[in-house]
């Protein structure tokens, strides 16, 4: 059953053991290159906006997120040196998690042994995460497989062309690009904020008038709905009085009858 000791555990290895894993992990790459010779290496700690940057430390906002390692062009370039540069940070973190597993066998670090156990596990997750080759969802090729093709074919013969380990000259033009993304989008936002009291000023106008138009609307259906009623009543009244008229001529002629049947009986009745 997941408690809160196990919440407590989460967050723990989200924002502490897997953060400070994943920077192990490209200090191997920081490592190795220094002592081949690159130009221009950066180890970019986090994503997001940059809070501070000194030397070829880039530490950003959302430092748990992830970390990279770039750099713009190595030195006598070889197969051998990529073979070590991709090789490092296995090396590295198997280094970190072996060191810390013999630490906690011969009974160092016991009463933390529970947090340690899991930065091992972290640790040796991304050991197996870099070398079994494979091929990654963005159709990259990860470290060991670019170790195995390089040891088999002496090149990358994976379809994408991509470096694996980004140009820092590129990074930083990506960053100042998306930053000035967010940077118009955040003044965009503060403009329809200004522009929010004089648009409600507006849409209130709007519905003012609307209102208006609609109660314009509703009298003059009650007016022509008044006038079809007194419309009904008039017809109405005029077939009434029609009905009226019919009966009175009728009881006319059934009057001139009687006389004329009477008229017609006197004159049989007298002698010739």
């Amino acid at each position: 059953m997941f408690g809160l000791a196990d919440l407590g555990a989460l967050v723990i290895s989200a924002f502490i053991i897997m953060p400070v894993v994943i920077f192990i992990r490209e200090c191997g790459y920081l490592l190795i290159t220094l002592f081949l010779g690159v130009r221009n290496p950066r180890l970019t700690v986090g994503a997001g906006p940059r809070l501070i940057q000194f030397g070829i430390f880039d530490i950003r906002k959302y430092y748990h997120l992830y970390s990279w390692f770039s750099f713009d062009k190595i030195r006598n370039p070889s197969n051998a040196k990529y073979i070590m540069i991709y090789a490092a940070p296995i090396i590295t973190n198997m280094i970190v998690a072996l060191g810390l597993n013999a630490l906690i066998a011969n009974g160092y670090m016991e009463d933390m042994a529970r947090f340690w156990n899991r930065f091992i596990f972290y640790a040796f997750f991304y050991v197996l995460f870099d070398a079994i080759p494979m091929i990654m969802n963005n159709g990259k090729p990860n470290n060991g497989m670019i170790i195995y093709e390089l040891l088999r074919y002496g090149k990358r013969v994976d379809y994408n062309r991509d470096n694996l380990i980004p140009s820092t000259e590129q990074m930083e033009e990506d960053y100042d690009r998306e930053m000035k993304k967010i940077e118009e989008a955040e003044e965009k936002l503060e403009q329809e904020v200004e522009d929010a009291p004089d648009q409600a000023a507006a849409e209130k106008h709007v519905i003012k008038k609307l209102s208006k138009m609609s109660e314009k609307r509703t009298a003059a259906r009650e007016v022509k709905a008044e006038a079809e009623k007194m419309e009904d009543e008039a017809e109405q009244e005029e077939e009434e009085l029609d009905k009226t008229d019919q009966g009175k001529n009728q009881d006319r002629h059934e009057d001139e009858d009687h006389k004329e049947n009477k008229a017609s009986d006197e004159d049989a009745g007298r002698p010739n």
